[in-house]
């Protein structure tokens, strides 16, 4: 089986040596995933008007809700264009070439599942906390998942 040619041909092929515009594309994503994230946390509950209901306590699965005006047409916009960027951002990294160059080497199946995952959590992937905010960890980065 022929393999792609490398600058370093004596150096074996690593799938988590990610090349830079993917870490970027990746760190980008995590990035519009936290503001998309963030942006919704601030939303009523519904896009659109509702009664709302009263709480069942009988039926744990279905908790009340208060009557919500709904969204104001700037907070839906936003909401609409950052779902828009995030789902631009996951085509960018779900369909880079350096995950085609890994299956090239055989990268395939469990291995190839765990680059993925890998790259989630690579310097440089992973947004750096705002000023007076904790660092994400591990489970933040799964969530984001």
């Amino acid at each position: 089986m022929s393999t792609p040619a490398s600058a370093a041909e004596d150096k074996p092929f690593d799938p988590k040596d990610f090349p830079k515009d993917l870490l970027a594309a990746q760190l980008k994503l995590a990035e519009l995933y936290a503001a998309l994230h963030a942006h919704q946390a601030r939303l009523p509950w519904s896009r659109e008007a509702d009664d709302g209901w009263p709480d069942e306590p009988e039926r744990w699965h279905r908790p009340g809700r208060p009557e919500t005006t709904g969204w104001e047409a700037a907070a839906a916009e936003t909401y609409d264009r950052l779902w828009e960027d995030l789902r631009k951002a996951a085509a960018a990294v779900q369909g880079h070439n350096h995950w085609k160059i890994c299956k090239q080497y055989g990268v395939e199946g469990a291995d190839l599942v765990a680059a993925r995952q890998a790259l989630k959590n690579a310097e440089g992937a992973v947004p750096a906390p705002k000023k007076d905010e904790p660092a994400l960890d591990q489970d933040d980065v799964e969530r984001a998942a």
